[in-house]
């Protein structure tokens, strides 16, 4: 799995992911961020969310048998106006199975 992902939002615009390492402690700090799944058609976003401590979000469990693996990837943003935009942005391009807006 590649370490950093772009995702194009539905304004057009590019936003680079990071991957957090299965087991890598991250930065108590603001952001946003993804989990994705390999597919014969390339990554599939399956949640897209925002957080005011990346620290606190858990990434996916092992594979299960029949599944494939997925990874976390995140984003820094410390401006509440941004994280908000580019989640909105992401969001309407993937339109994931699940959204956590946990950015109160």
């Amino acid at each position: 799995m590649q370490d950093f992902i772009d995702l194009e939002g539905a304004s057009g615009a590019s936003y680079r992911f990071r991957r957090r390492p299965d087991g890598a402690p991250h930065l108590p700090t603001a952001g946003n961020y993804v989990i994705v799944q390999e597919s014969a058609q390339g990554l599939k976003v399956l949640t897209v969310g925002v957080s005011l401590d990346l620290a606190q979000v858990r990434p996916p469990g092992p594979a299960r048998a029949g599944r494939r693996q997925t990874h976390l990837f995140t984003r820094l943003n410390i401006s509440r106006a941004v994280r908000s935009a580019e989640h909105e942005d992401v969001v309407a391009s993937y339109r994931p199975a699940r959204v956590v807006a946990e950015d109160a």
